[in-house]
C-alpha cells in the first residue's frame, strides 16, 4: 500500500481507536527490532500466511532505512524447491534467542504446537508481538506476548487492513493522532477503500 492509500485509510479511520493504537504498536515493532540489529520474525497459523505484511515490511524497511524491519517469513510448510526466504520453517522460531523479536498473526486459532513453540522463544529471551482477531485461544496467544493488538468481535475492519497501518507506521517516526473526527458516513468511506486493500503481494511473495 502507497503513502496516499495509507493518508486515505487513516483519514477514514479518524475518530476511532485504530490510527492510534497502529502506530503505538508499531512503534513497539519498532523499538524491539532497531537496538538489537533486527532479528525480525514473522508467522502465522497453519491456515495463514502473512504474505502481505512481509512485503510491506521489506518496503518499509527499504524506504524507511531501517533494514532491521525486514522480516524473516516462517512458515508451517515448507516444500522442496521453494526459493530460500520461503524456506524457512517452524524450526526458526524453536532457534529463537534474546534480542530477536517474534511477531504473531493470527486471524484463526494459533494451535498448541505454534503456542508451543511461541512460549519457548519468550522462555529463551526474544520478545513476542501478537497481532490476532480477538477471541477464543487466541487470549493464550496475548498472555505469551509481551505486546498485543486485538481487533474485537465483528470489528469496522478488518486484520489486512490493520496490518497495512502497522506496516506503514513501523517505517515513520512517533507521531500524534489524527484529530477525532464523527463517524457519519464510516462505512462507506471504508467501503471505497476495499479494493485497495485486497491487492496480491508483490511477486518476490
Amino acid at each position: 500500500m502507497d503513502a496516499v492509500r495509507v493518508a486515505l485509510l487513516r483519514e477514514v479511520l479518524a475518530g476511532t481507536e485504530w490510527p492510534r493504537a497502529t502506530r503505538r504498536f508499531a512503534g513497539t515493532l519498532r523499538s524491539s527490532v532497531l537496538p538489537h540489529g533486527g532479528g525480525l520474525l514473522l508467522v502465522g497459523t497453519a491456515a495463514y500466511e502473512p504474505w502481505h505484511l512481509a512485503a510491506h515490511l521489506v518496503d518499509e524497511a527499504a524506504w524507511s532505512g531501517m533494514p532491521e524491519l525486514t522480516p524473516t517469513l516462517v512458515r508451517h510448510r515448507v516444500r522442496p524447491g521453494d526459493p530460500a526466504h520461503l524456506s524457512v520453517g517452524l524450526g526458526r522460531i524453536e532457534a529463537a534467542r534474546r534480542g530477536e523479536t517474534l511477531l504473531v498473526v493470527a486471524p484463526d486459532e494459533p494451535g498448541g504446537g505454534l503456542l508451543e513453540r511461541v512460549h519457548d522463544a519468550r522462555r529463551a529471551g526474544a520478545t513476542v508481538l501478537a497481532l490476532d482477531a480477538g477471541g477464543g485461544e487466541r487470549h493464550e496467544l496475548n498472555t505469551l506476548a509481551h505486546d498485543a493488538l486485538s481487533l474485537p468481535e465483528n470489528p469496522d475492519l478488518d486484520l489486512d487492513t490493520v496490518q497495512h497501518l502497522v506496516s506503514a507506521a513501523a517505517g515513520e517516526n512517533a507521531l500524534p493522532a489524527a484529530a477525532p473526527r464523527g463517524r457519519r458516513g464510516f462505512r462507506d468511506r471504508l467501503s471505497r477503500l476495499a479494493d485497495h486493500l485486497t491487492e496480491p503481494p508483490p511477486a518476490r511473495w
